[in-house]
């Protein structure tokens, strides 16, 4: 891997190569190109946009922008939601070439964790003159997740979610009403050991949420959000409870009083390995990284990356208050 300049700005001639998922995010692909090309040419900078419109490609297309930024001293960008971000992540990571975003998602913690500007056109123009960060990064076996990786009741929020916004559009909103609607439902409890940093215990719950974004753990009110910039992870497990127990924590998490509720297990740690409890018959685990959903074999492997990711964070004067 190269060593890169930490803390310094990338170089006046370096190419922008940005992988645009089409289908992900609030805005027009067309427009967001457009806007992105304004600027970039603009400021007498080289840009290629790659488009991917169907998520099958996304992989694909962030080894191949990779291979420019290598090949030229470039920079790669993502551009769309937590998801999208967290694909082009995975390729970039250990590769020794600069990561940007242009966040184009409903919640884009991530991006605004980083004082990334949610508006097309500012959080291009930040890029410009941004210097390089190393950003700490969650795996969950060999999978990447910069923000959060799940089992259980929340990936299956993440799908409902997905079925609400396409028919309702995004929004905070119509994500707020597929979860509780998600809540009330009845679902299937996990038997689980976890071992944590030496130490194991057994637990029946609905859900586990491990946590690698300081403000998304800030927003439900997780007073270890801090520890996710020291080198560890949070875990967040739910105590078997029925589904109107369950909404009553939703509207507390949205009120930031998440942390702290008896039936809330919250914690901290540099490694966490889930297995499913001695005599369960299946080994396989629904998981989410990044609001993206697929199946995993146990054992689970939570911990913090070896490496860390070089993110171009905007300068002092473009950064956005985390809103």
């Amino acid at each position: 891997m190269e060593t890169l300049n930490v803390g310094k700005t990338v170089a006046a001639d370096a190419p922008f190569f940005i992988v645009l998922n089409s289908g992900s995010g609030r805005n027009d692909a067309d427009e967001t190109s457009d806007i992105v090309r304004r600027v970039m040419e603009g400021a007498g900078r080289r840009v290629e946009i790659l488009k991917v419109g169907d998520a099958s490609e996304l992989a694909n297309t962030a080894r191949r922008a990779v291979e420019l930024a290598k090949a030229q001293g470039g920079v790669v960008v993502a551009a769309g939601g937590d998801g999208t971000i967290n694909a082009v992540a995975q390729t970039v990571l250990g590769q020794g070439c600069p990561f940007g975003v242009l966040p184009q998602g409903t919640f884009n913690y991530f991006g605004r964790t980083h004082g990334i500007s949610q508006d097309t056109e500012e959080a291009a123009r930040a890029l410009l003159d941004a210097t390089i960060s190393p950003v700490q990064v969650g795996m969950l076996n060999e999978r990447l997740f910069l923000v959060n990786a799940s089992l259980g009741l929340y990936p299956q929020l993440l799908e409902d979610r997905e079925t609400y916004k396409r028919q309702y559009g995004r929004s905070r909103l119509v994500a707020l009403w597929s979860g509780i609607m998600t809540v009330m439902r009845s679902h299937r409890r996990l038997h689980i050991d976890m071992e944590q940093d030496g130490k194991t215990r057994s637990l029946r719950t609905v859900t586990l949420f491990v946590g690698n974004n300081r403000l998304q753990l800030e927003r439900v009110g997780i007073e270890q959000s801090d520890d996710v910039h020291a080198g560890r992870l949070v875990g967040i497990a739910l105590r078997d409870m029925s589904g109107l127990a369950m909404l009553g924590l939703l509207f507390r998490g949205a009120m930031r009083k998440l942390g702290g509720a008896d039936d809330v297990i919250d914690f901290s740690f540099t490694q966490l390995v889930v297995k499913p409890r001695t005599g369960s018959r299946s080994r396989r685990f629904k998981v989410a990284t990044d609001g993206e959903i697929l199946w995993m074999e146990a054992p689970l492997v939570f911990k913090v990356a070896a490496e860390r990711l070089p993110l171009l964070i905007p300068p002092p004067d473009q950064r956005k208050e985390e809103v």
